[in-house]
């Protein structure tokens, strides 16, 4: 173990952070996503800190693949911006930046300093360990630089990762008022890691459960895809009911959440969804998520119904269940679908509405069919430029063999890596 150190304004030298290698983290390299390698490199190479944080860094050392990849750097957004082709700038009181793939999209975030500008803007950037200092849990305030391979703890957090349990780094009483969701996270992260929570954060969340009333709908949302997407929602939803949180995510499905079909609907999705993050199954789309969590509760009183009339309810219905959540209408369309066809009813003709594209990338816009020709087509005009164009001069022998240097270059290993050769 290495130990890292800075100097105070006394210019006295403090240890800061304790610095693990390689053999003592034993994070694999094959579990890192090569586009957020990419980026690491490209902001290191311009000058400045980076590093992989959060849920990244604590799935890799459990030795689980990582579904999404977090950034933070010393780099400020509108740096990053400038840097990178694919980034667009989010939020307002703390600006992120987000690098947008076509299948994923990587948040970058700048350092903070933990202090707010007079007018109560959070874009108050700072150092490494400032920001180390805002992460929420133990377990998810390490920093992994995947160029050196060295793993950085400034908050003794492998003594927590090690004896298994998760220890707030914000004092409670600031930490779940500042961020009620912090709660859900606590309880997501003890069941998913099999990690035990500390007696206070317990206690904390007892406490302040009334704080999660104020939290918006989009958020929630956002919250409870998470858990769905996660392969242990059942053991989750469970432990979010005991410690009354449930209600105030999901009001009318927590009255409903200890029925056995629904717990078995739920297990059953949790088996689906653990099997694909294995690559042994299909991915589970979150139609079927939606689908699996109102399975059991849609009942239907009037047989005679028509077809429309039907899945006009089962839409009803399952918006009522998931209500505050607010997926999007294609979701519970298709989840409306499928749950109908899987009992053996007809749906409307054209019910689902076209999805459009998650992820667009910034200032780009797809190409308009009608504007491009078929493949071989050539106008009069066009031909005749053809027949009329002349030859340039024949190339040397040394402009050749330039081109082919050039052509031997290495390949490029990720999309992004394309864009900028």
């Amino acid at each position: 173990m290495l130990i890292r150190y800075k100097q105070d304004e006394l210019g006295k030298t403090l240890p800061v952070a304790n610095i693990y290698t390689q053999p003592e983290h034993k994070i694999q390299a094959s579990l890192l996503d090569k586009d957020a390698l990419w980026a690491i490199k490209k902001l290191q190479a311009s000058g400045a800190e980076a590093y992989l944080v959060g849920g990244a860094v604590r799935d890799m050392m459990l030795g689980t693949t990582p579904k999404d990849f977090d950034i933070a750097t010393s780099a400020s957004p509108r740096q990053i911006q400038r840097m990178f082709w694919n980034a667009r700038i989010i939020g307002k009181r703390f600006k992120l930046v987000h690098l947008v793939f076509k299948d994923k999209v990587l948040e970058v975030s700048t350092f903070r300093s933990g202090e707010e500008a007079l007018d109560g803007n959070n874009n108050v950037f700072g150092s490494i360990d400032q920001d180390a200092k805002r992460r929420d849990f133990s377990i998810n305030s390490f920093y992994y630089d995947p160029t050196s391979g060295q793993l950085l703890d400034f908050n003794h957090a492998m003594e927590d990762f090690k004896k298994k349990r998760i220890s707030s780094i914000i004092d409670l009483d600031e930490s779940f008022k500042e961020d009620p969701v912090r709660m859900i996270r606590a309880i997501k992260y003890s069941v998913s890691t099999g990690f035990t929570l500390r007696w206070s954060i317990k206690m904390a969340i007892r406490k302040y459960s009334n704080e999660l009333s104020r939290v918006s709908t989009s958020r929630l949302t956002e919250e409870v895809n998470k858990i769905l997407a996660s392969g242990h929602s059942c053991d989750i939803f469970n432990e979010l009911k005991r410690y009354k949180l449930l209600v105030f995510m999901l009001p009318a499905f927590s009255i409903y959440s200890s029925y056995p079909q629904v717990q078995s609907s739920l297990k059953e999705m949790d088996k689906q969804v653990m099997l694909a993050k294995q690559g042994k199954g299909a991915e589970v789309q979150l139609a079927d998520m939606i689908k699996a969590l109102v399975d059991p509760l849609i009942v239907f009183t009037d047989e005679q119904m028509t077809i429309d009339q039907r899945f006009k309810e089962t839409f009803r219905q399952i918006k009522v269940l998931i209500s505050p959540m607010t997926p999007s209408n294609y979701d519970i369309e298709l989840a409306s679908e499928r749950l109908l066809c899987e009992r053996g009813f007809k749906t409307p003709r054209n019910c689902v509405r076209v999805q459009r594209p998650a992820n667009r990338i910034p200032g780009r816009r797809p190409a308009a069919a009608a504007q491009r020709k078929p493949r071989g087509e050539v106008s009069a005009e066009g031909a005749k430029k053809r027949r009329t164009r002349k030859r340039g001069p024949k190339k040397s022998p040394m402009a050749i063999a330039g081109a082919q240097a050039h052509s031997e270059q290495p390949a490029a290993q990720t999309s992004a890596e394309v864009h900028d050769l």
